[in-house]
């Protein structure tokens, strides 16, 4: 994403401006990497393992975009700018996003439909944000 398109998302209030915090930024990565080990564990329930794997995914995208200094409350910008912040490819963009909604669904309706496959796409999708996370020089 270039700064115009920050920019941009800031004048219509999706983004808001705020300086990087690298403490922040280490506890996002940690909270998302405990969840994600955790989402792991074949004894939880298919339920937990995706709310587990969801809510890490969100840290470590959340993370992201801090160290860009941006901030947001919407959980849906925090993945949309992902292709932005870490360069990941459409394979991680529309797992993410399709849990984004499934999760929505099961919040707002109590409608959760999910299944093995995809705990193991989300799963797999968060491992990659981390990656990608991990490769960034510390905040300055």
């Amino acid at each position: 994403m270039t700064s115009r398109q920050f920019e941009n998302l800031v004048d219509i209030g999706q983004l808001k401006e705020e300086p990087g915090d690298q403490r922040e930024f280490d506890g996002l990565v940690h909270s998302g990497r405990s969840r994600l080990k955790d989402a792991r564990l074949d004894a939880l329930s298919l339920e937990s393992r995706f709310d587990l794997a969801y809510n890490a995914a969100h840290a470590i995208a959340l993370a992201a975009l801090r160290w860009h200094g941006y901030r947001s409350d919407n959980r849906y910008i925090v993945f949309q700018c992902l292709p932005h912040t870490l360069g990941v490819g459409p394979e991680v963009w529309r797992v993410l996003s399709h849990c984004h909604n499934l999760r929505n669904r099961g919040e707002y309706e109590g409608l959760l439909e999910i299944n093995e496959r995809l705990v193991l796409d989300l799963i797999q999708a968060t491992e990659a944000v981390l990656d990608a996370v991990l490769k960034l020089n510390p905040i300055s």
